[in-house]
């Protein structure tokens, strides 16, 4: 990347990394104020940077082959609807929060698989946060970088994600999931045993409808929380509401709004008790709460597809399984699965001609470790 930096505009770069993720389970709840389980993995936007002479931003993506330059004066800036955006977003992010930026010249080569479900959208935001900051001399904790990332994605990539994937990305630690109160950020490191890999299962699906139905979701949960909230008037997010609370109050909800908020109030149980699950070292346990986290996403939030569906199967039939289940937003992408070491490859072989001979999609199957968060990775060059 320094080479290619380089070569393209005469200088020599910082280089920064930000992780990719995967959701062991708390899936949706983030944005309603509730509990998540991520690691980050080892897989990561690597993002080369140095400073220009002008205030402008100038964009090479290696994926995409393509430049982009962006005033940082533009008044009124816009999304295009296209990979950039979560770059410049990023930079809008910052000037409205009151970071004056400098010109910057950003070299991306994203390692992270596009729609999958592994968050390539908010290693991309961090690793550019990390990466602008540091050629404008700006320093910012970790927390401020995540929730600057979280608004660029809901401000002006459209997105209305909660911060799981960015804060993950900025905190995540070798060997550890995170147990994350999406609240008040508020966070335990979750130790993963020994002898267990983390192996995510791409169904290289990607349904088009996923970002609509993605925000389709939050504003159910809302109209959820605004119901709720008549009788409940403390209610701010679903994660104030129990169930039997929402079977009491919630009998006059429509049945999908009511099943979406079903899902987000026994997903935030089931966080809980797979952090103590972990903590005791109680893997089977864990693998059910996994298996009942994918039910409740496919029957009551209805953000699986029969891919998805298919792999979770197939691989929670496998030995040395101890769980399994659809990780991300949905509608495709990737589950994730806990698996002893030694039945990683015949897992891998499995899972790969099982799922292959369902659907006639041939998979792809990742092997990870728990992994560090973002940060610089190369010693400091004079930009």
């Amino acid at each position: 990347m320094r080479r290619a930096f380089q070569a393209r505009w005469g200088i020599t770069p910082r280089i920064f990394r930000a992780p990719g993720r995967v959701n062991l389970i708390g899936e949706h709840t983030d944005y309603n104020d509730g509990f998540v389980m991520p690691a980050a993995i080892e897989f990561s936007t690597w993002v080369a940077a140095g400073l220009r002479p002008d205030r402008v931003l100038s964009i090479y993506s290696e994926n995409f082959s393509e430049l982009r330059e962006f005033p940082l004066d533009d008044s009124g800036p816009q999304r295009l609807n296209h990979w950039s955006d979560y770059v410049r977003g990023v930079a809008v992010a910052l000037e409205r929060a009151g970071h004056r930026l400098l010109g910057t010249n950003l070299l991306i080569r994203g390692l992270v698989p596009i729609g999958s479900g592994l968050s390539s959208s908010a290693a991309l935001e961090i690793a550019t946060a990390f990466a602008l900051l540091a050629v404008s001399r700006i320093s910012l904790d970790r927390t401020a970088v995540a929730r600057l990332g979280q608004r660029a994605e809901n401000e002006f990539v459209g997105t209305l994600c909660g911060i799981m994937d960015q804060f993950i990305a900025c905190y995540g630690m070798a060997g550890h999931a995170v147990m994350l109160d999406c609240r008040s950020l508020e966070y335990q490191m979750a130790p993963l045993p020994p002898g267990v890999r983390l192996v995510i299962g791409n169904t290289m699906v990607h349904h088009e409808l996923a970002a609509g139905a993605y925000n389709q979701r939050r504003a159910e949960c809302q109209d959820g929380v605004r119901h709720l909230r008549r009788a409940l008037p403390g209610v701010q997010a679903l994660r104030d509401v129990t169930l039997n609370e929402l079977e009491h109050y919630g009998r006059d909800l429509p049945d999908a709004v009511f099943r979406r908020c079903r899902h987000v109030i026994t997903e935030n149980c089931r966080v809980a008790e797979a952090a103590a699950a972990l903590r005791h070292g109680k893997l089977d346990e864990f693998g059910r709460l996994m298996a009942q986290s994918h039910a409740s996403l496919r029957d009551d939030y209805e953000v699986s597809c029969a891919e998805l569906d298919t792999m979770v199967e197939i691989a929670a039939a496998q030995p040395g399984v101890y769980g399994s289940r659809m990780t991300g937003g949905g509608f495709g992408g990737c589950t994730v699965n806990l698996v002893r070491e030694e039945h990683v490859q015949e897992f891998q072989s499995a899972v790969s001609r099982l799922y292959k001979d369902a659907t006639g999609r041939d998979p792809v199957i990742y092997v990870t470790n728990a992994a560090g968060g973002a940060g610089e990775v190369t010693p400091s060059f004079s930009a």
